[in-house]
């Protein structure tokens, strides 16, 4: 017979209380974000920015600096930043779906955003959380602009080109492919193994957390 769980309502709400307070305690953006022009300094930290940044950071704004003056913040609309425009000539850009402002923040210039991304004249299906948003690099792709974005048409990608793997790599793919065929198991005709030359996943944290979360959930629960 199993033995039912004994609910301990008490420790429960202690519980919930320490995790309510250690929420409320932690830093908001506004603060760990907080940046001194004069010194490039942000007083959270004490860090300094890296000295190529300071042109960007006095001349270019910050996502939720342009946000934070436009009609429903600016959802809609087409950003994009100063680094894909000199990098390559397809555009890239984010579309704003959602807005969650932080509305203790002094001027609401700080919160969190999602959007549907095109990377190089791609799109992607899903909206997402927009990533380097306290970036000084963001522009507003004005109206008259958005519909040459939005039109622009990708060229097909070529076939994927493959490359040997190195020599100590390869001996290790080689091994366990040999253990997974069983210890008996000659092997001789397998393919050799190849590595590819394209990435098909874009390494964001929506990615690293999918695969934490995969990888805790196959550990399975312990006993």
């Amino acid at each position: 017979m199993v033995k039912k769980k004994r609910i301990r309502l008490i420790a429960e709400m202690a519980r919930k209380v320490r995790a309510y307070r250690e929420l409320k305690a932690r830093p908001r953006d506004s603060q760990r974000y907080a940046l001194d022009y004069d010194t490039m300094k942000r007083p959270f930290t004490g860090k300094t920015l890296p000295v190529l940044a300071w042109e960007d950071v006095r001349k270019e704004s910050r996502l939720f600096s342009l946000l934070a003056g436009m009609r429903l913040f600016g959802v809609g609309r087409i950003f994009t930043r100063k680094s894909w425009v000199e990098d390559h000539p397809e555009p890239s850009y984010w579309q704003i779906t959602k807005v969650k402002v932080d509305y203790t923040a002094e001027n609401m210039d700080h919160g969190k955003a999602w959007g549907v991304l095109t990377s190089k004249g791609r799109t992607e299906a899903e909206p997402r959380e927009v990533d380097k948003a306290v970036y000084h690099d963001w522009r507003l792709v004005p109206r008259h602009e958005e519909q040459r974005f939005r039109d622009f048409t990708p060229a097909p990608e070529g076939p994927v080109r493959y490359v040997a793997y190195p020599p100590l790599l390869r001996a290790v793919l080689l091994a366990q492919r040999r253990g997974a065929l069983g210890r008996g198991a000659a092997g001789g005709g397998a393919p050799e193994p190849l590595l590819p030359l394209r990435r098909d996943v874009l390494l964001s944290k929506d990615y690293f957390r999918k695969q934490e979360q995969e990888r805790r959930g196959g550990q399975g629960t312990p006993v």
